[in-house]
């Protein structure tokens, strides 16, 4: 049985604390397509991490995105009924 490599450690690693990054535009491509594509499979992808993601410009990131057609949750801003009394 082979050993796992270093990077696929720290790959797994990302996943595990992917709440806790706030940054990946230091992330060489390829690593960055396998952690989103990892990000996926657990079901980590939220909107935050979204953003994040899209936030690197990765041309290969955004076309998978697209591909999937993965969007953004639109929040529904609702009115208030500030100045009258109930």
């Amino acid at each position: 049985m082979k050993p796992p490599s270093l990077l696929s450690l720290a790959i797994d690693s990302a996943l595990l604390n992917i709440a806790y990054i706030t940054d990946l535009s230091n992330i060489p491509e390829p690593i960055l397509l396998e952690l989103f594509l990892k990000t996926l499979s657990a079901g980590k992808l939220n909107e935050r991490v979204l953003k994040m993601f899209m936030a690197t410009g990765s041309e290969e990131i955004l076309s998978e995105i697209q591909a999937l057609n993965i969007q953004h949750i639109v929040m529904p801003v609702l009115p208030t009924r500030c100045s009258e009394k109930f």
